[in-house]
């Protein structure tokens, strides 16, 4: 597969393979709001007295997807806005779900019906993506292709190494698992291109044991983005759904199926500058972000994003656990004031994209990332940073020109909707234009405009309708 673009980031805070179980916590935050999922359809009440497994709430906007207790517990509702809290934490009750509660589900659906269910059920179902759009795909209905990856290049996320330490059965299993959800469909196993010992452990592990094609890819950021391999693999849209798995959720899927288990636990990436031991952890949703703070954040002013360096979104005050999606929390210095020339003088220490300042004449290094701007916002000058490192093959500089001249039509024709959100063109850009921040909301504005049409459409076509209607009854009445 040949790629275009990408860009590799090297940033101090990088954890490395090893997992720490963090302490058992004595109360748990669990967020009602995720990136895809909104958790309305309350299941349980003030005071009750839940087991781990327990559904919590519900998703009725996609699939009815539920938010599992991690851990047996009492509920509070009112505590906290937005955040069911569990007290009087205990790690020894569990409710899980047995095959024969769905025996009348097995006659109507079949046995990959009543897997589909359980993967929904116990929790599994989360990890599914559509590749497209990164939505939810719907757990009954069917897929063109699978495509399954077992890395995570953007810093700082939870590496698929790191998931696979002492668990390659576990995910061989998983993948056999999958296989069983499809009929003829095809899968693809997507791999790093290196040699390493543990890369080829990995090869001879899987070998033989599900009809997956491997797909080797260079170590770059953002090749391992679902949106740029469903392109590369030449899968169209329009023959439907392609699901994207990445390591967990391969691992969530084995503990459902294998062992009828909710799926209550995963692997989060703690790193930065501002972290004093990165580190991968092993945690529960809910799990109270102050106290990883306390544990591991240097003292001092900081930012935490919830994901990558690129793509996470802040962790404000108001969030106090993780949530069911967190696959990495970012800990960045905060800088009170611009540095004062910054972007002249990125320095010995810091790098820059642009090969015009004195760390380009060092080999490769790991920068201390923080958020100072190092200067000012400024026009684009046109530098084509941006398109360089662009993957999705589009120009960047040429959409934000014709979003200043409010060209909306122009934009669209741009195929502003190839934009994976990578967010590589806002890094490199010389005049810290937030591109990425632009070309969401210009796809969002594009999707009202055209939903806007469909209704008015549909509107017409109704009053047309009733119209001809009318007319006839007219017609008949004269007879």
């Amino acid at each position: 597969m040949e790629f275009r673009g990408g860009y590799n980031i090297l940033l101090q805070g990088k954890p490395d393979r090893l997992t720490e179980v963090l302490p058992e916590p004595e109360i748990l935050y669990l967020p009602l709001c995720s990136r895809r999922f909104e958790f309305t359809e309350m299941l349980v009440r003030e005071g009750q007295r839940v087991k781990g497994g327990d559904v919590l709430s519900r998703d009725p906007d996609n699939y009815a997807v539920p938010l599992l207790a991690p851990r047996a517990g009492i509920v509070r509702l009112n505590v906290v806005k937005g955040h069911i809290v569990l007290e009087d934490i205990s790690k020894t009750e569990f409710a899980y779900t047995e095959r024969g509660e769905l025996g009348h589900i097995v006659r109507q659906m079949g046995e990959a019906g009543i897997k589909r269910h359980k993967l929904l059920e116990l929790g599994a179902w989360q990890f599914f993506y559509d590749a497209y759009t990164g939505a939810l795909p719907d757990p009954l209905g069917p897929a063109q292709a699978v495509i399954i990856s077992t890395l995570s290049l953007e810093p700082f996320v939870a590496r698929g190494d790191a998931q696979l330490q002492e668990r390659l059965l576990d995910f061989t299993r998983g993948l056999e698992h999958l296989q069983s959800l499809l009929e003829y469909q095809p899968m693809y196993l997507v791999m790093p291109d290196i040699s390493s010992d543990f890369a080829s452990q990995v090869r001879r592990q899987i070998r033989g044991y599900a009809r997956a094609e491997l797909i080797e890819i260079p170590l770059k950021y953002p090749y391992d983005n679902s949106n740029i391999l469903v392109r590369h693999l030449h899968l169209k849209k329009n023959d439907g759904p392609v699901w994207f798995v990445r390591t967990e959720g391969v691992l969530a899927i084995d503990r459902a199926l294998t062992l009828s288990k909710p799926c209550l636990s995963r692997i989060v990436s703690l790193g930065g500058p501002g972290v004093r031991m990165p580190i991968h952890m092993k945690v529960i949703p809910g799990y109270p972000i102050e106290a990883i703070r306390t544990r591991c954040v240097s003292p001092g002013a900081v930012r935490m994003l919830n994901g990558g360096i690129l793509t996470g979104v802040p962790a404000g005050p108001e969030t106090l656990g993780l949530d069911t999606e967190c696959r990495g929390l970012t800990v960045l210095a905060e800088h009170g004031e611009r540095e004062f020339l910054g972007f002249v003088r990125p320095g010995w220490d810091r790098s820059s994209y642009a090969a015009c300042f004195l760390s380009s004449l060092r080999a490769k290094f790991s920068e201390r990332f923080t958020t100072a701007m190092r200067g000012e916002g400024r026009p684009c000058v046109s530098c084509n940073f941006c398109e360089e490192v662009c993957p999705a093959g589009i120009m960047p500089y040429l959409l934000h020109k014709y979003l200043y001249g409010d060209l909306i039509e122009e934009v669209e024709l741009a195929r502003v909707d190839l934009c994976i959100e990578c967010g590589l063109c806002s890094f490199v850009c010389p005049s810290k234009i937030d591109l990425t921040r632009q070309f969401v909301e210009a796809k969002r504005l594009i999707e009202r405009e055209k939903e806007e049409i469909r209704r008015e459409q549909l509107k017409q076509a109704e009053l047309r309708l009733a119209e001809e209607a009318r007319r006839k009854a007219a017609k008949e009445a004269e007879y």
